[in-house]
């Protein structure tokens, strides 16, 4: 089974990032695995370095590091067994990274349905399961359904 499992969190995405915890915090409770939690603060863009202050991005990881541990509170695995690290850098490099550093044997993503842009331009859960080394499961955010009945 899986004993070492990567989380991807957009801390900007609460419940797509929730839906990914939870589903790997079961796969670890059967595995007795753990979990690593990983933001990634993208890199600043040059044409923003005159404008923006060259401390920002290690504002921006502060700032993701402690909502990280909030979360790591919350999460129904001993302590012992989730972790949480902050990148900076680009998402999907990172992520694999850290899962060939942990030496993950499962990475779950969450995502969003796919729309034409994503098709266009890809997406960072395409790049990892396109690039990851290990087994990744994608998990969908909840479709918003209206029943309609029938007959």
């Amino acid at each position: 089974m899986f004993r070492s499992i990567v989380v991807p969190v957009d801390l900007g995405e609460a419940a797509l990032s929730r839906a990914a915890i939870d589903r790997a915090v079961a796969f670890a409770k059967l595995s007795d695995g753990r979990v690593m939690l990983v933001n990634v603060v993208p890199i600043m863009p040059v044409m923003m370095l005159d404008t923006v202050p060259v401390s920002c991005e290690a504002e921006v990881a502060d700032k993701a590091k402690a909502e990280l541990a909030d979360l790591v509170k919350t999460i129904d695995l001993p302590p012992s067994r989730v972790a949480a690290v902050v990148r900076i850098g680009g998402v999907y490099h990172e992520i694999l990274d850290v899962a060939d550093e942990e030496g993950a044997d499962l990475v779950v993503v969450g995502s969003h349905r796919p729309a034409m842009a994503t098709y266009l331009l890809g997406s960072n859960a395409t790049a990892i399961v396109r690039h990851a080394r290990c087994s990744v499961l994608v998990v969908r955010e909840a479709e918003r359904r209206t029943s309609v009945p029938i007959g």
